[in-house]
Parts: structure tokens; C-alpha cells; sequence
């Protein structure tokens, strides 16, 4: 089946309003929906949703078109619904089919208590429908951290990941801060022939984090890739990410595969990463440096006497491992080892939560070290 994406501009039929007003559960077109209870995802936003399956015999016969409505109602007083539809175009089925269509949907939430009155309908005019509650919260110990979605607050599930930023309020100082970011854009496992959506979110909401922050005003971004050993994209000095021109690079990207020229050469992967950290370290003039993506595990690391360069060097280094599997893989990595000689700090980035206690961790002793020096300057 073939379905187009979610929409928040729906026009009803005055049936579909009948049957979502009436908040009855219908089985006109037998189906079985199974709400997804609130996620909060690596975005900072709560992802909710739904499975529904049909049984394919039920859409036997020639093509078919499955209408998918919902609407996403926040508590009383705290906003208007929000209307969504979905349409699948059902191929033609054999009348003995057996097994069941499974479609699946999703939104956005901030915190809050959610009504959600759902339907899907046939060509017949057949109907399925079904409702509940949807509540999204923070526990109370995680109650600091700063969501990107506001209370009661609704949105469609969003699917384009490199979509550009809006424009952010800058700190207007005197002497902006000004990071340097090299992120690693590959998936957990190595031999993985596609990104996976986690491994997506993660590394583009570390970076979306970044360039949130009001105190910074300037970026150099490098994106790399260390199975093929190459640099996919790179950004220097300007007061925002171009995340559209970031992802159109990374389309480059084919995981799984390796150049045979990096086969041959056995130390390829410690040369390059050798080579880039020093290359991005030298004569640098970021306020700080941060490395960010998976745990590279080389057979031969980084050699510390070059790093020695940049030990004693007036900026602080930050690694943010993004490893969804700590007990699995719980050892030191190569860019990990690298940073902790270069008397960096290093974060594993598991869970939303971590991102979020990172991230405020790093801006501070950015800021801190800042005005230390500031000080020392103005002292002399």
C-alpha cells in the first residue's frame, strides 16, 4: 500500500463530522487500532501515535482507497483541535487473501492531556473508528529540561530532518561565542546498510541544540563520515547552520559500504581521523571544540604525540557519544581517548535526558571559561 503524508488542513465531509463528534467506536470496516502512548524523543518533542491493522480480506476486490481522519483535541480552554488525514492507496487483493495491512500514524504533543477521536474509511463508505486519551509529561525529577514543543501543544509527526532553523535571538556582547562542531554522521552499527530514524534524530537534535543557544553567534561545522573516511560537508563562520545544504550533503552517504582503497590500507581509519583532528585544531579560533556522533572503535588509536600539540591549547574540547547501548559497548573509543588526552570532557548520549544535561553542561563551562579568560586578559 502507498500512502501520502500527514496534513494539518483536513476538509470534512459532514459524515466524517458525525462520526467524530459521536465518539462512537465502529466497526463497519473491521480494523483493530492500538494507541501509541507519548514518546519523548531525542527533538525534545513527545511523539505519539497509532497501529491499525486490517485484515486484507477485507480489502479484497479491485483497487481501494483507505481515507485515514483524526483529530488531536488539547485539555479545555487550552487550544483548538488539530485535524489530520492520511490516504492509502490500496493495490488489488485476491478475494482468499490471507494476513492483515498494518498503517500506522503519528503527532507531536508538548505536555499535556490529549483527547484523540480517529477513523478510517473505505470507498464503500465503510467506517472503523476508535478514541482515547493521549497524556504526555516529564517525571518530575526531569521537569528542568526544555522541550521544543510548548504545553498543549499540537503538530504534525515531523519527517523532514534537515529542514532550516528559525531565526534565534542572538546575545548581542561584545565578544560572541564562537564553536566549532565535528559530527560523525553514521549509524550505531557499523555494518548497517541505512541511517536508522534514532540514529538520524539524535546526531541532527545535537546540532539543533547547538544552534539554539543565544550565546553563541557563530559556527563552524564539520560533518564527516569515518567508514568512508571522508568529509561530507563543511561550514565555517557563519551565524547559523544551513541544515537543507547539510542534508543534501549527507545524501552522499552510502552506510554500509566501504572503498575498496580503504580496505587496502589497513591504518586508513586512524590516518584520517588523525589527520582531521589535527587539521580542524590547528590555528583554531572557536571558543570551544566539540566532537559528536557513535563510538569509533579502531584497532590503533589516535598516537598522543600528535596530540601533544594541543594539549595545553586555551580551548576546551567536548565529545558527545551519542551510544543507545552504554552496557553493550562501555569502553573509551578513539575520538573518546583523543579527547580525554586533549583534558576534554566527554557525555554518552543515550536518552533524551542526556542531551538535554550535556548540552546545559557544555555551554556552561563554555561561558565560564570565557570570562576566566576575559579576566586574565583585562588583569594584564
Amino acid at each position: 500500500m502507498h500512502g501520502n503524508g500527514f496534513s494539518g488542513s483536513v476538509q470534512l465531509m459532514a459524515t466524517d463530522s458525525i462520526v467524530l463528534d459521536g465518539q462512537e467506536i465502529r466497526k463497519d470496516l473491521p480494523c483493530t487500532v492500538t494507541p501509541v502512548k507519548p514518546a519523548l524523543g531525542f527533538d525534545l518533542k513527545f511523539h505519539a501515535g497509532y497501529d491499525v491493522t486490517v485484515p486484507l480480506k477485507e480489502l479484497a476486490g479491485e483497487e481501494d482507497l483507505l481515507t485515514i481522519l483524526f483529530r488531536v483535541t488539547p485539555p479545555s480552554g487550552k487550544g483548538d483541535p488539530v485535524y489530520f488525514s492520511q490516504k492509502y492507496t490500496v493495490p488489488k487483493i485476491p478475494a482468499d487473501a490471507r494476513g492483515e495491512a498494518l498503517l500506522q500514524g503519528g503527532f507531536d504533543l508538548g505536555e499535556g492531556d490529549y483527547h484523540v477521536d480517529w477513523m478510517i474509511r473505505d470507498r464503500m463508505e465503510r467506517v472503523c473508528s476508535f478514541n482515547w486519551e493521549s497524556s504526555a509529561s516529564l517525571p518530575q525529577k526531569d521537569q528542568g529540561i526544555k522541550l521544543s514543543l510548548g504545553p498543549n501543544l499540537i503538530e504534525p509527526f515531523e519527517t523532514e530532518f534537515f529542514k532550516q532553523e528559525p531565526p534565534v535571538a542572538r546575545i548581542n556582547i561584545e565578544d560572541p561565542l564562537k564553536v566549532k562542531v565535528l559530527i560523525n554522521f553514521a549509524p550505531q552499527k557499523v555494518t548497517s546498510s541505512t541511517m536508522q530514524y534514532v540514529d538520524t534524530s539524535a546526531l541532527v537534535s545535537i546540532l539543533r541544540n547547538i544552534s539554539r543557544e543565544p550565546r553563541i553567534c557563530k559556527f563552524d561545522i564539520v560533518a564527516f563520515n569515518m567508514n568512508e573516511q571522508r568529509i561530507v560537508y563543511r561550514q565555517e563562520g557563519l551565524d547559523q547552520i544551513n541544515f537543507p545544504e547539510l542534508g543534501k550533503a549527507l545524501s552522499s552517504i552510502k552506510p554500509g559500504t566501504v572503498d575498496y582503497k580503504n580496505l587496502v590500507n589497513k591504518h586508513g581509519d586512524t590516518e584520517f581521523l588523525t589527520k582531521l583532528i589535527a587539521d580542524e585544531l590547528s590555528g583554531n579560533r572557536a571558543d570551544a571544540v566539540i566532537f559528536a556522533g557513535p563510538k569509533v572503535m579502531l584497532e590503533e588509536g589516535v598516537s598522543q604525540e600528535s596530540l601533544k600539540q594541543f594539549a595545553d591549547a586555551n580551548h576546551p574540547v567536548f565529545y558527545m557519544n551519542f551510544n543507545l547501548y552504554p552496557q553493550q559497548v562501555p569502553w573509551r573509543d578513539a575520538i573518546g581517548n583523543a579527547v580525554k588526552h586533549l583534558r576534554g570532557f566527554e557525555y554518552t548520549i543515550s536518552r533524551p535526558k542526556d542531551l538535554w544535561t550535556a548540552w546545559t553542561d557544555i555551554v556552561g563551562r563554555i561561558v565560564k571559561l570565557k570570562l576566566v579568560r576575559a579576566s586574565s586578559a583585562s588583569s594584564q
